[in-house]
């Protein structure tokens, strides 16, 4: 079963959300992604695609870039699966 959070996030178009609103990024991992210039969550669903939606790839960059967990990495690359689903 998926968060509420993830729900909230694959239910409408991404907009402008702050990098925050995915799905397994809480406040430090957000400020540590902002920091490194990943703001937006759109900036990082642009990760994602340019790893090609290959969600092993993408929860290692993401556990390199702001030291993010198994569950918060699994969580952050499912949203963004469901997301691309949705709406690509």
């Amino acid at each position: 079963s998926t968060s509420q959070k993830h729900r909230d996030f694959v239910a409408e178009p991404m907009g402008d959300k702050p990098v925050g609103t995915l799905a397994g990024i809480g406040d430090v991992l957000g400020r540590k992604l902002e920091e490194k210039g990943f703001d937006k969550a759109y900036v990082v669903l642009g990760q994602f695609l340019v790893l090609r939606k290959d969600e092993e790839l993408f929860r290692e960059w993401l556990k390199e870039t702001c030291g993010a967990n198994a569950k918060q990495s699994r969580d952050c690359s499912g949203c963004l699966r469901e997301w691309c689903d949705a709406f690509l």
